[in-house]
């Protein structure tokens, strides 16, 4: 299936602008063949840890958009947004599928505690699965990458793949290409992470959108610039990387749970 990463900045805290603008990134990912194109994080608004502005129900504004243009163009989209919550907010990825649907919704497990988003938004508590085209995916967000064990459980229920929505700055751009290849490598699946660019209130970003292939390998990379970023997820490359080495087999998941007290 060919995917299409939509690195892009945001019209700051203006989703209507920002959907005018990713419009056609949606209408030229499809052109080019996309089954498939995700957004960075909070892509409509910027991502802010501690910002309540904006807050949308999933019925609002920037899903709604979204909903639209995957039906107008027959493609799926993945995007990113503030979701309505009591007593807090959720950083909240949504799949919508080719007909507008909703496949899967996703809230941040880990919310960036080092800049207090922890305590602004509330935490997610589920996986977020999905099937496209054959394949089985599964979303994270950008600090979830420094926490193996939610790939892990995507691994175990078969996912092919997850898509990491994020906002990673420039200054630690280094772990962002680290976490990507490991978390793909351990868990012999694509990890594709689609970063913001430009500088904006709250930090300093650098792109280098990429994917890494189930042997870790980075199969496609961005640069600095806003850019589509095409590249292939393939369900049989997962499956031969987990047959011809598979290390799966010897975890020992009991002796773990014992060894966790």
């Amino acid at each position: 299936m060919k995917c299409c990463s939509a690195q892009v900045a945001a019209c700051w805290e203006d989703p209507g602008a920002t959907l005018a603008k990713v419009a056609p990134c949606i209408r030229k990912a499809a052109a080019g063949g996309a089954s498939l194109v995700a957004f960075p994080e909070q892509f409509a608004t910027g991502w802010d840890p501690c910002s309540h502005r904006n807050i949308q129900e999933v019925t609002g504004q920037t899903v709604s958009a979204l909903r639209e243009l995957a039906c107008e163009h027959s493609i799926a989209v993945i995007g990113s947004f503030r979701e309505a919550g009591s007593p807090l907010p959720r950083n909240t990825s949504v799949a919508i599928g080719s007909d507008g649907g909703i496949l899967a919704r996703y809230a941040k497990i880990h919310p960036f505690a080092p800049a207090r988003e922890d305590t602004c938004y509330a935490p997610g508590n589920d996986l977020g699965i999905f099937e496209c085209h054959g394949l089985r995916l599964g979303i994270a967000i950008c600090y979830d990458l420094r926490f193996p064990e939610v790939f892990r459980l995507y691994a175990e229920r078969g996912v092919h793949g997850v898509v990491v929505p994020s906002a990673w700055p420039e200054s630690r751009i280094r772990h962002w290409e680290l976490f990507i290849r490991a978390r793909a490598a351990e868990n012999q699946m694509f990890v594709a992470g689609i970063n913001t660019t430009g500088s904006n209130p709250v930090d300093t970003y650098a792109g280098c959108s990429m994917t890494a292939g189930p042997d870790g390998s980075i199969v496609t990379r961005a640069g600095r610039n806003e850019t589509l970023l095409f590249f292939d997820l393939d369900a049989a490359t997962v499956e031969e990387a987990r047959h011809a080495f598979p290390v799966h087999n010897d975890r020992r998941n009991d002796l773990y749970r014992k060894l966790d007290w």
